[in-house]
């Protein structure tokens, strides 16, 4: 689980706009870029090149 204060911090790399934390699914998603970072072991892993794309 990611801290709250952390994510009020967290930004996409590629846009600076707001993520949206899935704790489910272990991601945070740009919904602007359609782009959904990873969490590994609890850590944003915050690299576009790793981040996969969505069709939402």
């Amino acid at each position: 689980m990611i801290p709250e204060e952390l994510l009020k911090v967290l930004a996409c790399p590629k846009c600076k706009g707001d993520l949206e934390y899935r704790e489910k699914e272990q991601k945070l998603i740009c919904h602007k870029c359609k782009l959904a970072y990873p969490i590994v072991d609890d850590i944003p892993v915050m690299l576009i090149d790793e981040a996969e794309e969505i069709d939402e």
